[in-house]
């Protein structure tokens, strides 16, 4: 592609986009200091337990909800480490909504080895109604001292088992079979040997935990067990939960669609840089998600490849072939980036069509319209005239006032390099033009 000379004219010179570079730069950095003390904060052990553990003694509950991935394993690592006999615990009770593991075998077998290591016994809750414990979550449940299940709540789906086989044994044998490649809810689950015990609540899963003292009550004309021992609601705290949250497969892949997305929309508008800051924080985040996650690399080298695609066009102002080679490429990609868990037909859906659109019909607009405002005039250029620098079928080059410009013809025919033109009309950075005198020659005239 040729260069474009911008001619001396009476114009107002357009916004300088060395210093603009240099305040994005700028914000870029302050967005990546910020996103570093996040993330110190993030892989920070989970805060000590505050309610002190009363006569009675304390038991534990931690919420896993979502993929387990890096910042989970470490959460159940840390607060297995962190329980201790001699403080008082007398139990850990992991309440898992699991759609399955994203962490390697490797790490997976360090988080089972800190459940059957655990100096108290810990205890796995699949609730409330409709939550799950499948894939690598599943195969925890089975590690865990007990277990049990809300009635609406799932457990299965495990494939081939990942824990090692030589430390932790063959963990669905016999009827717990069912669970390698289906899944089973509630009583089912019980029947199987998947969990220990069918508990409508978590309540009724604490009060039949060994260690934990209980007494019966009656209320409301009924009579109850409820525990004496202190219980202890634990969750991510919120700053890791954010990281915890864009490790999912749809948040993900939208902000990585958006914040490239962005980048692009910042990079052809000469902007303040709202938008490019706006863009790298979502491309940080999202590149953070799928790092996390199971992904193919060559999906990934295409994903970012279809966005320089798409940039080719834009500069032009007109989606041509590179704006559907930048479609193809990103559909297909979009697919297959992730592996084992992947975006939501949703959100893949609202990913392609709004990259779709935007490429077809807003960026197109938007840089016609940033760039034939008054600070960039190009009127002046109606009427002159000049010559081809290059075939015009039907876009070229053309060599105007001094200058080489950009140029598409005003008809369906093709004017022939060196050929005499006039400028007819200016739409946005590219010029109308049309043959002077017999120049202009039919594309389909079998002499050219």
């Amino acid at each position: 592609m040729s260069m474009i000379v911008r001619p001396d004219a009476p114009t107002r010179p357009g916004p300088l986009r060395r210093p603009a570079a240099a305040r994005f730069a700028a914000r870029f950095a302050l967005v990546l200091v910020g996103l570093g003390t996040l993330a110190g904060w993030a892989v920070s052990p989970a805060g000590a337990q505050t309610n002190s553990c009363a006569k009675h003694g304390c038991v534990d509950v931690v919420a896993v909800n979502g993929l387990v991935d890096g910042i989970e394993a470490d959460f159940i690592v840390d607060t297995l480490a962190s329980a201790r006999r001699s403080d008082g615990v007398v139990g850990v009770v992991l309440q898992f909504d699991s759609g399955g593991s994203a962490v390697g075998d490797e790490r997976l077998d360090q988080v089972a080895r800190a459940i059957v290591d655990s100096d108290v016994p810990v205890s796995v809750w699949i609730g409330p109604s409709g939550s799950e414990a499948l894939g690598g979550a599943a195969e925890l449940v089975q590690v865990a001292d007990s277990s049990g299940i809300a009635p609406g709540a799932s457990i299965g789906d495990v494939g081939s088992q990942r824990l090692s086989v030589d430390e932790f044994g063959d963990l669905f044998t016999g009827k717990k079979a069912k669970g390698l490649e289906g899944t089973l809810t509630g009583q089912a689950a019980v029947r199987a040997g998947l969990v220990t015990r069918f508990s409508p609540t978590v309540g009724d899963h604490l009060v039949n935990l060994d260690g934990v003292k209980t007494e019966t009550r009656t209320e409301d004309g009924e009579r109850r067990t409820v525990p004496l021992t202190t219980v202890r609601f634990s969750k991510l705290p919120l700053t890791t939960q954010l990281f915890h949250t864009v490790a999912s497969p749809s948040v993900a892949y939208l902000l990585l669609t958006i914040g490239l997305g962005l980048l692009l929309f910042e990079f052809f508008t000469a902007g303040i840089g709202i938008a490019g800051v706006v863009g790298a924080l979502f491309t940080v985040l999202g590149g953070y998600g799928l790092a996390e996650l199971p992904h193919a690399q060559w999906a990934l080298v295409v994903f970012v490849a279809s966005f320089v695609a798409f940039g080719i066009d834009v500069q032009t102002g007109i989606p041509r072939l590179w704006t559907a080679i930048g479609l193809v490429g990103f559909t297909v990609s979009s697919v297959f980036l992730m592996t084992d868990f992947r975006p939501t037909w949703i959100a893949l859906i609202a990913g392609i069509g709004g990259i779709a659109a935007t490429m077809i019909t807003g960026m197109p607009a938007m840089v016609r319209t940033r760039f034939s405002t008054p600070t960039i005039d190009r009127d002046w250029l109606v009427g002159e005239s000049g010559r081809a620098a290059t075939p015009i079928d039907p876009e070229g080059n053309v060599k105007v006032a001094g200058g080489l410009w950009r140029a598409r013809a005003d008809t369906d025919a093709s004017v022939p390099s060196g050929a005499a033109v006039r400028v007819v009309a200016v739409d946005g950075v590219v010029l109308e033009v049309e043959a002077d005198d017999t120049a202009l020659t039919d594309a389909s005239d079998p002499s050219d």
